[in-house]
């Protein structure tokens, strides 16, 4: 005797609850791939951005003087002309003076301007000169610039200081701050 209130599936509805089931489930693996790849880009920022503020905190811990912090008259030249207000023998300018250099314990970079344009471009390095593991993908750049008037201090007082640190898949992060001049005369 057959009934025509036979419950079940037949082939065909078994076989489209497959591909509904398939294309839902290779959906939700995507995105679960695709989270998994971009996960370690967080990480990549994060240290980028470390890198950047230790990097902006060095340079803004130097002075910013009108003559170099190693002229006799550093500290209380009042011009970067040559002479009795201003300093002794050595006016500072942009970017290194001579034979400084980061790595040196002699000679290292001794104002905030010795940094303009330095950079490391095959992984960052610590003060020693010795690569820090792990961070070969990081390449830094820092620049220094004139910024303008700032905050009621004249313009030429202040620097603008630009860090920026690219990591692993070209993820950059860029860090900037102010550093103005001192000197008890100014």
């Amino acid at each position: 005797m057959c009934t025509t209130d036979q419950r079940g599936l037949s082939l065909i509805e078994l076989l489209v609850f497959i591909v509904v089931v398939g294309i839902a489930v290779s959906g939700v693996l995507s995105v679960y791939s695709l989270n998994a790849r971009s996960s370690a880009d967080p990480m990549v920022q994060k240290q980028a951005l470390a890198i950047a503020e230790s990097l902006l905190e060095e340079v803004l811990a130097k002075p910013y003087t009108y003559c170099d912090p190693d002229d006799a008259q550093a500290e209380t030249a009042t011009s970067s002309a040559i002479g009795p207000a201003g300093c002794a023998t050595t006016p500072e300018g942009m970017g290194a003076e001579g034979v400084e250099d980061r790595y040196s314990n002699l000679t290292p970079y001794d104002n905030v301007n010795d940094y303009n344009g330095f950079s490391m471009m095959a992984g960052i390095v610590d003060l020693s000169g010795n690569a820090v593991t792990g961070l070969g993908g990081y390449t830094a750049a820092i620049r220094v610039q004139p910024a303008g008037a700032f905050n009621g201090i004249p313009a030429g007082e202040t620097l603008l200081v630009t860090v920026t640190v690219t990591g692993p898949g070209n993820h950059s992060v860029s860090l900037s701050g102010y550093r103005t001049r001192y000197a008890p005369n100014f």
